[in-house]
């Protein structure tokens, strides 16, 4: 069988505009007399892909990961024809739907009602065969109030509600799905995940963007890492994601390379003390700063290895940092609940509110947890019930 997809060497370039003046900014008179002016503006090509490669075949689910710039959005607005490559070609062999944008394929002015069968006009359905998937649609959606308003008074949520049950019930061959669940609330997207589920059990087939490494754990067998605009790496979702993860970890311990002369973490280390499940996490870290700086506090994010966050700790709920030119240390326990083994990542966060950043560094420092909380336990945990283990008992 052929694949559904063919992606042979797509690349994508964009001209970058740099004005030689250095001006970010102008006024409305300045505007107009560079009209008159011999264009001091240079061009740059910027390549969003290059040479990207892959085969999808028919049924298969693959996700799409990468950091911010990677070329992601990019890639599927390729695929969907929204933006042609600059070179290479694509074969698809299926009806495709696409969910990159909320409203993607909409128009403001037209009713919800009026907005179905004009979605699955383009996804080249017959009215009849609109019909029969309405009620389903609708009721999924749980727009059915806002049927016959027009669709530009709908809320960003509604309207992703609205074009995701749409995308999910017409039946396309292929699904091609942007960040964009990230804007429904907690319950819709459960349901997202579920319906998409099922779909792909229907035979059908989907590429998922997400930086929701679980939920592209749990639908993509296969997964593409896009770096930079290229593929980095393909293959069985849990060694990609682990692989993408690892990238850049630095141990127990990190220290800034290029120091910012802004308020800046200058290191950060850490020591697990005690046993599970009273562990105490230790973390020692360094404060710089050669501009005046408010008052301050941090805040700690705690994730596992999947990317998924277990918590946040703020060890005083008040700014108390102020730091000068010579770096001021200091040292923050975290009492740990019960984790199931596995790693786990520290992040640090800096600055005088919540609105306002000082320094943020990522899964700068990674520690291990290698026993159970519960150590009779007979079974292994699993991340699908999450990282946290309660302990309990039973009180006769």
């Amino acid at each position: 069988m052929k694949p559904i997809l063919e992606i042979r060497d797509i690349s994508k370039r964009f001209l970058i505009q740099h004005n030689k003046q250095g001006q970010a900014y102008m006024s409305l008179r300045e505007s107009l007399s560079v009209l008159f002016k011999r264009n001091t503006s240079t061009q740059e090509d910027f390549y969003a892909l290059k040479n990207v490669s892959f085969n999808v075949e028919p049924g298969e689910c693959i996700g799409i990961i990468g950091k911010n710039g990677a070329g992601k959005s990019t890639l599927l607005k390729v695929l969907s024809r929204i933006t042609p490559p600059t070179t290479g070609s694509i074969i698809s062999r299926g009806r495709m739907a696409s969910l990159l944008e909320v409203g993607t394929g909409f128009h403001p002015e037209l009713t919800g009602r009026e907005n179905v069968f004009l979605n699955g006009s383009i996804l080249g359905m017959a009215r009849k065969e609109i019909q029969s998937k309405f009620d389903e649609i609708i009721d999924f959606s749980g727009t059915e109030k806002f049927l016959d308003t027009p669709l530009k008074f709908y809320s960003s949520g509604m309207q992703l509600r609205l074009a995701f049950s749409v995308a999910a019930f017409l039946e396309p061959e292929i699904m091609v799905i942007d960040e964009v669940l990230a804007v429904g609330d907690a319950e819709f997207q459960k349901k997202c995940i579920g319906k998409m589920e099922d779909v792909n059990k229907d035979g059908r087939t989907i590429l998922f963007v997400s930086h929701d490494l679980n939920a592209v754990m749990r639908l993509c067998g296969t997964t593409i890492l896009l770096k930079d605009g290229s593929v980095s790496a393909t293959g069985e979702t849990g060694a990609i994601i682990s692989g993408y993860l690892n990238l850049g970890k630095t141990g127990t311990s990190w220290e800034q390379v290029h120091p910012k002369p802004s308020p800046h973490f200058s290191k950060i280390s850490l020591e697990v003390k005690g046993q599970q499940p009273n562990l105490i996490l230790n973390i020692h870290f360094g404060v710089q700063c050669t501009l005046e700086m408010l008052p301050s506090f941090v805040a700690f994010d705690i994730s596992n290895k999947m990317g998924a966050k277990v918590g946040q700790s703020i060890p005083i709920l008040k700014p108390f940092i102020v730091a000068g030119k010579d770096e001021k240390e200091y040292l923050a326990e975290i009492d740990l609940p019960g984790l199931i083994p596995d790693d786990y990542y520290i992040g640090a966060w800096m600055g005088p509110h919540y609105h306002e950043t000082y320094d943020w560094q990522h899964e700068c420092v990674e520690f291990a947890i290698t026993e159970s909380p519960q150590k009779d336990r007979t079974y292994q945990h699993t991340q699908t019930l999450g990282p946290i283990v309660p302990i309990s008992r039973i009180v006769e």
